[in-house]
C-alpha cells in the first residue's frame, strides 16, 4: 500500500456501521489494517444486516483478514501478540464488551503503552443510554439535526446514514485516533479514545447552533435558507421529470441565476424577505420546470450561478468532472468512490478488494513473529482459521 499512513498499523475488531467505515478510510490512506474477524460458521448466511454490510465489497476494502475464535483465551493471546505490534486499535461493542473478551484497553495497553485504542459507539461510554441499543436514525435524533431535516409538513426525514454513522461516527473516529497518535508520538503514551455518534452528530451541527445564537435560525423543519424554505437553495424538478440544484447564497451568485433564467421579475429582488420565499419557490419552480435537466446543464454549469443536476448514483461515475478527476473507480467490477482527499508527494492508490474471512490468517501471524509450528498448532486446534487452506 501507499499513501500517507503507510507507516500506520491498525487493528479493527470486526464489526458494522462507522467502525468499517473509519477503518477503511484509514486503509485508503495506506495503513496496514488487520481485520479480526469471528471463524466462520460454515452455514449459509443468515441474510441479516450485518452479512449485508460486511459483504459490499467497498467499506470492507484494504484489508488484511484474520479469523480468530475469541471466546477461546488462546485466541485473544494471539490478537494481544498482533496488538503489541500494532498503532491503532478500533473497536465498535457495546460499551464493557470488549473487556469481557480480555481485550479491552487495560490488557491491550499493558502489551502496548502507546496503543491508540478507539471505541466507537452510538451513545458514548457512559451516559444513561450506553447500553440502549440504536441506530443511526436514533443518534441524529438526540443530536437536534433530525428535527431539521424535510419539509415542514412532513416528519423529519433521515439523511441515510450519513450524519450519524459515516460523518458524525466514521469520521470523527479516524480525526480522534490519528490526534491521539500524533500526541502518542511526543508522549510515548496511548490513550483511549471514545467517539459517539451522538457527539459527532451534535458537533456537525456548529453551524447551526452559531446561526441560532445570532437570531439567523429556526429551530422549526423547512423554514430556513439552507433546510429548503429558500428559494435560492434547493432542488427543483424539470421538463424531463429529473431535477436540478441550486445554492445561490451571495448576491452575486443569485444574480447570476437570474440573469442566466431570464427572470427579470422584481420580486425576486427581495432575496432575503422570507415571507416571500414561498412565492419565490414557486415562480422558480414553474420556470426550471420549462426546460430539460440537460437543457438547464447547457445553460447553468460551470458558471457562478452555484448549479449543479442531481445525479443518480449511476449517473455520478460518469459526469465529466468526477471522470476527471477520478472520483469513482471499478474494481472488479464494482463501482466505488476513490480514496480521497489527494496528496501530491504520498498519493493513495486504490486498495485491494475486500477480503474473505480469514484470508491472511497465517500470513499475519507469520509477519508478527509467530513460528510456523504454532501457527500450524493454532489453526489445527480452531483457534484460528486460514481460508487458504480450505479454497
Amino acid at each position: 500500500m501507499t499513501g500517507p499512513l503507510s507507516h500506520l498499523t491498525v487493528i479493527e475488531l470486526a464489526g458494522i456501521g462507522p467502525g468499517p467505515f473509519a477503518c477503511m478510510l484509514l486503509a485508503d490512506l495506506g495503513a496496514k489494517v488487520i481485520r479480526i474477524d469471528r471463524l466462520p460458521t460454515g452455514k449459509p448466511a443468515a441474510g441479516g444486516l450485518e452479512d449485508l454490510m460486511r459483504n459490499d465489497g467497498v467499506v470492507d476494502r484494504g484489508r488484511q483478514s484474520v479469523a480468530v475464535n475469541m471466546k477461546d483465551p488462546r485466541g485473544v493471546e494471539a490478537v494481544l501478540r498482533l496488538v503489541a505490534g500494532a498503532d491503532i486499535l478500533i473497536e465498535g461493542f457495546r460499551p464493557g464488551v470488549a473487556e469481557k473478551l480480555g481485550l479491552g484497553p487495560a490488557p491491550c495497553h499493558a502489551r502496548n503503552p502507546k496503543l491508540v485504542y478507539g471505541r466507537m459507539t452510538g451513545w458514548g461510554q457512559t451516559g444513561p443510554l450506553a447500553q440502549a441499543a440504536g441506530h443511526d436514525i436514533n443518534y441524529v435524533a438526540l443530536s437536534g439535526a433530525l428535527h431539521l431535516m424535510g419539509p415542514a409538513d412532513r416528519p423529519p426525514i433521515p439523511p441515510l446514514n450519513l450524519v450519524g454513522d459515516y460523518g458524525g461516527g466514521g469520521m470523527l473516529m479516524v480525526v480522534g485516533v490519528l490526534a491521539a497518535y500524533a500526541q502518542a508520538l511526543r508522549s510515548g503514551l496511548g490513550q483511549v479514545v471514545d467517539a459517539a455518534m451522538t457527539d459527532g452528530a451534535s458537533l456537525l451541527m456548529a453551524a447551526q447552533y452559531g446561526l441560532a445564537a445570532k437570531g439567523f435560525w429556526h429551530d422549526a423543519r423547512g423554514t430556513n435558507f439552507l433546510d429548503g424554505a429558500a428559494h435560492f437553495y434547493g432542488t427543483y424538478e424539470c421538463a424531463d421529470g429529473r431535477h436540478v440544484s441550486v445554492g445561490a447564497i451571495e448576491p452575486q451568485f443569485y444574480e447570476k441565476l437570474l440573469k442566466i433564467c431570464g427572470i427579470d421579475d422584481p420580486q425576486f429582488r427581495r432575496q432575503w424577505d422570507e415571507g416571500e420565499w414561498p412565492a419565490l419557490r414557486g415562480k422558480l419552480a414553474a420556470v426550471f420546470a420549462t426546460k430539460t435537466r440537460d437543457a438547464w446543464c447547457a445553460l447553468l454549469e460551470g458558471s457562478d450561478a452555484c448549479f449543479a443536476p442531481v445525479l443518480s448514483m449511476a449517473e455520478a461515475p460518469l459526469h465529466p468532472h468526477n471522470a476527471e478527476r477520478g472520483t469513482f473507480v471499478t474494481q472488479d467490477g464494482v463501482t466505488q468512490p476513490a480514496p480521497a482527499p489527494r496528496f501530491d508527494r504520498t498519493p493513495a492508490s486504490l486498495p485491494h478488494k475486500a477480503p474473505r474471512v480469514g484470508q491472511h490468517t497465517a500470513a499475519v501471524f507469520e509477519a508478527a513473529g509467530f513460528p510456523s509450528p504454532e501457527i500450524a498448532q493454532l489453526i489445527e486446534a480452531g483457534v484460528v482459521f486460514d481460508a487458504g487452506l480450505h479454497a
